[in-house]
């Protein structure tokens, strides 16, 4: 499945990021490294704790990255789906084709300029979960796809005014845009269409026009109102249904398959339970599952939303990230400061955790020690009363939101348990 997901010309673009020059543009890494390309810096070997690496530093565990990557390969398979993981996430070619070598059948993009990275690096089947009216995006879009016949690419649709936008902007294509309807997931959710008419109306401004093609259905589950298992199981049921109806309406004809589409990390095993009650329709259906911060996971919010912990046997997530910072101001018994940030760590959804204290001894217990709060190149750490912290030591922190965690570094390394750093990951946000 994944073969032709990548061009030539991307695989190169790939080898490539090893020939980047290491420099100041990249905080955290050593000094001594300026002028040395990733590569060379990555066949040193260096340890993250002795081979001068500077804090902060975020470090993304090898380990933990590669058991993500397989389990979610394992459980696509189990259930049936073909799975876009939402590169936003992340934002990280080399990351974008460790998922496509473990199954993934394209990567699932958030707005055009990320789907320029994408095409820069050669991925050849993106899902992009928006709408996109602005008419200089469409012709680019247009052209990529008039200059590579391999190149696969679906948007949303959300409105008839919409529909209207992208015809104009795409008149003289060669080819038409795929694009499947985006199905709300209810009143005062985020896009999308609202109600079954609507979406019927969307679909015949779609076949007034030569510019776009309707591929399928799609929507966001993780927008459902007062989520729980009933409600997105319901609007999951909705989404399979208006598939169906617009297939016995006769709205997909000539295509090879239809596409059936959502899945966030929050509500994925109600989306496995759903789409595998899909009915035979008049040709295959492509079952697209789009999670995407399972890849680092985490150690806030989605640790605690993963369907992992409603179906274990299914198994279990690693985060694989974790900040380093060191102690530089210890005022108090009970109060001490490290130098991360909100530069440094997400900070949208959950404080980061402390999870491991370091020092010339070794790794510690972090037991009572926590982060009130971040300044933008501090946090404010809490110790309890006894906690042997002082000036100079390492703290490690757990951090929650991936989507918010890539964002803050250009280049991260991929350490192994023993500390050894053994690769770089080059992120374009």
């Amino acid at each position: 499945m994944a073969a032709d997901s990548v061009s030539g010309t991307g695989a190169e673009r790939l080898a490539e990021l090893a020939d980047e020059r290491v420099d100041h543009r990249f905080k955290g890494l050593p000094p001594d490294a300026d002028g040395l390309t990733v590569g060379e810096l990555a066949a040193q070997r260096r340890n993250l704790f002795s081979g001068g690496f500077t804090t902060p530093v975020l470090a993304l565990s090898a380990e933990r990255l590669d058991h993500n990557l397989r389990l979610m390969e394992t459980y696509s398979v189990r259930h049936g789906l073909s799975f876009a993981p939402h590169g936003k996430t992340s934002m990280a070619p080399q990351l974008f084709q460790r998922q496509i070598e473990h199954g993934a059948w394209g990567i699932t993009l958030a707005v055009p300029h990320q789907v320029r990275v994408a095409r820069a690096f050669g991925f050849q089947r993106v899902f992009l979960a928006n709408e996109v009216v602005d008419a200089a995006a469409l012709k680019w879009v247009s052209s990529q796809l008039d200059a590579d016949p391999g190149f696969r690419f679906v948007c949303y649709v959300d409105s008839v005014r919409g529909v209207e936008l992208m015809d104009a902007a795409l008149r003289g294509a060669v080819r038409p845009v795929d694009v499947v309807v985006e199905l709300a997931a209810g009143e005062g959710a985020r896009t999308g269409v609202r109600t079954e008419t609507e979406c019927a109306a969307v679909a015949d401004a779609v076949a007034g026009v030569d510019t776009l093609r309707l591929v399928g259905v799609a929507g966001y589950e993780g927008e459902v109102p007062d989520a729980d298992s009933e409600r997105v199981r319901g609007w999951l049921r909705r989404l399979v249904a208006l598939a169906v109806d617009f297939d016995k309406d006769g709205r997909f004809g000539g295509l090879d398959e239809i596409v059936v589409s959502a899945g966030g990390s929050a509500w994925f095993d109600a989306v496995a339970d759903v789409f595998a009650g899909i009915p035979e329709l008049s040709v295959p259906v492509l079952k697209l599952l789009r999670s995407g911060a399972y890849v680092s996971h985490d150690d806030g919010h989605y640790r605690k939303i993963t369907p992992f912990n409603r179906v274990p046997e299914e198994g279990a997530l690693q985060p694989a990230f974790r900040l380093w910072a060191q102690v530089v101001s210890r005022p108090s018994a009970e109060q001490a400061f490290v130098n991360a940030g909100k530069r440094d760590a997400a900070y949208d959804l959950d404080l980061p955790e402390v999870q491991v204290l370091r020092s010339d001894a070794g790794e510690r217990s972090a037991d009572g020690v926590a982060v009130t709060g971040l300044s933008d190149q501090h946090a404010w750490i809490r110790t309890d009363e006894g906690v042997q912290l002082q000036v100079g030591d390492w703290v490690g922190m757990g951090l929650s939101h991936p989507c918010t965690s890539f964002d803050k570094w250009e280049l991260i390394p991929v350490v192994e348990q023993d500390g050894t750093v053994v690769d770089y990951i080059r992120t374009y946000f």
